[in-house]
């Protein structure tokens, strides 16, 4: 039986450790269930078996094999990474931009506002104020609060779900942040009448974009998982378009010095 080792790194001189037998997986998988999250208004996700002349790609009916066909929206059904090239018509795919798959990342718990129309948001002074004493980390993953379970079958749509107060886009990516994840279905709200300032702050669009910089949504990160640094695992589906479904994964890291 094959085993691993724990893993070590040096971070700002001190040695961790990170167990590869204790993953902490956040991506919400894809599924057919009448229960899947779904946002804007997306299709749900299609699993088809191919049908060929008298061939069958389905073994409940007699074929071989399972062979099928899936349909899904990456925006809409699940837990997804995209790049600049969600905004822009210059065709940039989060294929090219992902490069890299480990991070050192911190996870953070906001408080979510309510403004007095009714719009439920993180707003920029709770994410300074939350990040006040937080080591500056190329990947940061925030979890809101409230954080019920039902975060991971909610249909979104229509619902004018929690969203980042606009400037934060510029905020994080001043403080150095790459990779941004979040459990809510935009950074944005989801009508701003095409605003998208969380976006373009993030990933300083149009001026000077930031290839590499990526923003993963619809994840969900269980309560009795603490705040701190972690490292990332982050992987995509080898598309060339400007979002993939991934599956973000954290590790717990352990000080040995």
């Amino acid at each position: 039986m094959l085993s691993f080792s724990p893993l070590q790194c040096h971070i700002d001189g001190k040695l961790y450790t990170l167990d590869l037998q204790r993953p902490i997986d956040i991506s919400l998988p894809l599924s057919t269930a009448e229960n899947q999250v779904n946002c804007y208004y997306a299709e749900a996700v299609q699993i088809e078996a191919i049908r060929v002349g008298s061939f069958v790609g389905d073994v409940r009916e007699g074929g071989s094999c399972n062979y099928v066909r899936v349909s899904l929206t990456p925006h809409g059904n699940g837990t997804h990474t995209e790049c600049y090239g969600h905004i822009s018509s210059d065709g940039h795919s989060i294929n090219s931009a992902l490069r890299k798959f480990w991070f050192l990342a911190y996870l953070v718990s906001v408080e979510v506002s309510t403004s007095p129309n009714g719009d439920r948001y993180v707003s920029l002074e709770t994410l300074q104020k939350s990040l006040k004493d937080v080591p500056s980390t190329e990947a940061l993953v925030i979890r809101t609060l409230p954080n019920p379970e039902s975060k991971k079958h909610q249909q979104y749509s229509g619902t004018n779900p929690t969203f980042l107060e606009p400037q934060s886009g510029d905020f994080l990516r001043q403080r150095g942040v790459e990779h941004l994840l979040i459990d809510t279905p935009s950074v944005d709200k989801e009508w701003d009448e095409g605003a998208l300032n969380v976006h373009k702050g993030f990933w300083q669009f149009p001026s000077l974009p930031r290839a590499e910089a990526t923003i993963t949504e619809l994840v969900y990160v269980p309560n009795h998982v603490k705040d701190g640094l972690y490292a990332l695992n982050l992987q995509i589906i080898s598309l060339e378009s400007d979002a993939s479904p991934s599956k973000p994964v954290l590790y717990a890291l352990k000080s040995e010095s």
